[in-house]
């Protein structure tokens, strides 16, 4: 709406009213648009099966359109969180939160991408992930993903020349730290050190790859894009903070809860077996913290880490019915930080007391074990984690 003041028209802005509408619509929609790809997946989805079973039916409902939607949906989603902020200090602490928790989604959506089993055929999932979550969130190229994640990551899980347990090295979490030290690698994202890391990856993501001017331009759409729809609140609250602070620190709690990182029960044998004594399940029986979690910084699928370190070729919607399929991982904490029986008081202890390599234990799975005999007949580690089973 224009009005005139003498000779010199004035833009008035959108009425409080119409603009929570217009938030509420987005949320709404969004939420909409993330709901097909979900409903779509999940229909005759067994309540339990074994790998081979799951892998049948994901390939009978892989497509192109429910991951686009589903990925449109977040940003939608996001969008309207920056209007809210707009409307009060309130609004602006919301959409800090929620941003961050979709930049968690974006995250693990395109982590599945790089597995290849978000959507069908391997360049439709490196594109869905470059363009709606790498370029977007300056993350490291998806084929770079892949080769660091799917090839250095998934079959040297916790042992020495893991990368993920080099990032939690490099944050302080060594044996023998500190207790000062080890509460402040928890929240190593929030400190001085690891924002100058945060800078640092970034301004590496946008310099020392290819396509760098695409990547330059697509960093920057997202605070214009923030700023336009809701002014300064939405640019510092809705794009920087969430980027800069809070999702790191929420992919930092979902790295440090994936494994027992410092004192995995080595083992050889068969790929259920290996992954139960080097992975944990969070909130095996407290259903209200489950769906907490799933929700916000544990989203498709992270929260059974177990099961997708077993066959990574599973799509995040397959992963609980291959979940109960499976025999327990042998650390199944109720609690994340208080309590004896925590991840954070097993790593500790961990730490406390260091561990050689040396003398770890090294298991061989029984001849009677529940968890051998569920995954005997599944297909090979090496052809599910090399991408060979690509949809």
């Amino acid at each position: 709406m224009t009005v005139t003041c003498g000779r010199v028209p004035t833009r008035l802005p959108p009425a409080p009213g119409l603009s929570m509408l217009l938030c509420i619509a987005l949320l709404l929609t969004g939420a909409a648009l993330r709901q097909i790809d979900r409903l779509h997946f999940a229909r005759a989805r067994p309540h339990t099966g074994s790998a081979a079973e799951l892998i049948t039916l994901q390939r009978t409902r892989a497509n192109n359109l429910t991951p686009v939607l589903l990925l449109i949906g977040q940003w939608v989603q996001i969008t309207g969180w920056w209007l809210l902020a707009a409307q009060s200090p309130l609004g602006a602490v919301i959409c800090a939160l929620a941003v961050a928790v979709h930049y968690r989604h974006l995250q693990e959506i395109s982590h599945f991408a790089v597995h290849g089993v978000l959507a069908r055929g391997r360049r439709a999932n490196l594109l869905l992930a470059e363009i709606f979550a790498h370029h977007p969130l300056v993350l490291a190229p998806a084929v770079v993903r892949r080769d660091k994640h799917v090839r250095d990551h998934h079959p040297n899980a916790t042992l020495d020349n893991d990368p993920n347990l080099a990032e939690l090295r490099v944050a302080g979490l060594r044996p023998g730290v500190s207790r000062t030290r080890f509460a402040q690698a928890l929240v190593f994202p929030l400190t001085a050190s690891g924002v100058r890391a945060t800078a640092g990856e970034i301004s590496s993501n946008l310099s020392q790859h290819t396509g760098r001017w695409p990547r330059l331009a697509a960093a920057l759409l997202i605070p214009a894009a923030a700023y336009a729809v809701g002014g300064w609140p939405a640019l510092l609250a809705g794009a920087l903070l969430p980027r800069l602070l809070l999702y790191p620190q929420l992919a930092w709690l979902s790295l440090i809860n994936e494994h027992t990182w410092f004192d995995p029960d080595t083992r050889t044998g068969a790929p259920a077996w290996v992954e139960a004594g080097r992975c944990l399940r969070l909130y095996p029986a407290n259903r209200l913290l489950t769906a907490l979690a799933a929700l916000t910084w544990l989203p498709y699928g992270d929260l059974h880490h177990y099961a997708h370190s077993t066959h990574p070729a599973i799509r995040w919607n397959y992963l609980p019915a291959l979940e109960r399929h499976l025999a327990s991982p042998h650390f199944t904490p109720g609690a994340l930080l208080i309590g004896p029986d925590s991840v954070l008081q097993r790593h500790r202890r961990a730490l406390d007391a260091p561990v050689e390599k040396a003398n770890r234990h090294l298991g061989t799975a029984p001849a009677d074990n529940s968890a051998h005999r569920a995954s005997r007949c599944e297909p090979s580690r090496a052809g599910i984690v090399d991408g060979s089973l690509d949809i």
